[in-house]
């Protein structure tokens, strides 16, 4: 018995947009692990603190930042490849079923 929820149209666009995402979220995980300086507008810096604002402790927040960030797009493109095995799958059990027919 096949287990098939999606069509092969739709299988296919998981697959492409998986393969994009993939893509798209190790590089940017990697410019985040480099540090580029051109995201650090997307990173979460803390404005509010009653602590004094000084050097040190800017450059150990955007340090963290750049870090999490990257953590963040490495585990975002490992759900895509979990996506791109289940439409890779369906769109398998679609090929294979309409072969043997």
């Amino acid at each position: 018995m096949a287990c098939k929820f999606c069509g092969p149209k739709l299988s296919l666009c998981g697959l492409v947009l998986s393969v994009w995402g993939i893509i798209q979220l190790t590089l940017m995980g990697v410019f985040y692990y480099i540090r580029a300086v051109a995201l650090l507008e997307d990173l979460p810096l803390e404005s509010e603190s009653d602590e004094p604002h000084t050097l040190d402790r800017f450059i150990t927040t955007v340090e963290a930042g750049y870090t999490q960030n990257a953590y963040n797009c490495w585990i975002a493109a490992l759900l895509y490849v979990i996506t791109l095995v289940v439409s890779g799958h369906q769109f398998w059990m679609n090929n294979r079923s309409s072969v043997s027919m």
